[in-house]
């Protein structure tokens, strides 16, 4: 499989095609689910719709005939070997979640996260097991994104970026903020090769799980319009999620709403 192949940097870039920052725990239902819950204004602003949709086409491309296909190799893997990978991925991602809950200065939510990482990290061997949801303490998700959408910043326009994929301009702000952002440190090499490790099971897991979403939105008339406007409804929910602090995650409110993709 190519993309296992790879250097970390181009591992790294492909993650950014979906966007996995903000792609855990996309329902499987028909999209139109996320119009239902979203419920908030959410205007798509699309000026460069043209060079957006060239970007797509390129982006789409190099789905298909990369991540795509070992995404749906990965599907046949043992149900224990992709829960691993997934528990694993969503709890080395906890300290991001938790520096976005400080940043929105929601306490409640940051000290779940920080609960929810200790335990997991001890308790269920560094992640692999997920030991939290049994006791009560549900994961949520946040991002820069979202953070800047608490904190009043405008939408802005939509963008397609290579490789990096669509959302609008905070969004994508706050996407490239997240990347660059590393709450270990990096001067371990442990610290790294976890960092790599996560990335790439993290973005084959996400992109898994988000197969039936994306082969529904491909059947529709216009893919790119689909994809970009169940992406903006998502973001809305998220950061009103965000706005009203609530240690629910979106996934458990609104059965069937979809997260961004590429």
């Amino acid at each position: 499989m190519p993309p296992l192949k790879c250097s970390p940097a181009l591992l790294r870039h492909a993650a950014l095609l979906l966007t996995v920052s903000y792609l855990a725990g996309c329902g499987s239902q028909a999209p139109v689910a996320s119009a239902n819950c979203a419920q908030v204004d959410y205007p798509v602003f699309d000026p460069a719709q043209r060079v957006n949709r060239g970007i797509f086409a390129f982006n789409k491309a190099v789905d298909d005939y990369a991540l795509a296909p070992v995404a749906r190799g990965y599907r046949y893997l043992p149900n224990f070997f992709q829960q691993g990978v997934h528990n694993f991925t969503s709890n080395f991602g906890e300290p991001k979640v938790f520096v976005n809950d400080l940043l929105q200065g929601n306490l409640k939510r940051s000290a779940t996260t920080l609960g929810r990482f200790t335990v997991n990290t001890t308790l269920g061997v560094v992640g692999l097991i997920d030991v939290s949801d049994p006791m009560g303490i549900p994961r949520h998700t946040a991002d820069f994104g979202q953070t800047f959408g608490v904190w009043g910043i405008g939408n802005g326009p939509i963008v397609e970026l290579p490789l990096l994929g669509t959302g609008n301009a905070r969004d994508a702000a706050g996407r490239v903020l997240g990347l660059a952002f590393n709450p270990f440190g990096s001067n371990s090499d442990t610290i790294k090769t976890l960092t790599t490790v996560s990335l790439v099971g993290g973005v084959i897991d996400q992109r898994a799980e988000l197969l039936p979403l994306t082969d529904s939105l491909q059947k529709l008339p216009d893919y790119y319009s689909a994809l970009r406007n169940v992406v903006a409804e998502h973001r809305a929910a998220f950061v009103e999620e965000g706005k009203q602090g609530s240690t629910q995650p979106e996934k458990d409110r609104c059965q069937g709403a979809a997260r961004d993709g590429f």
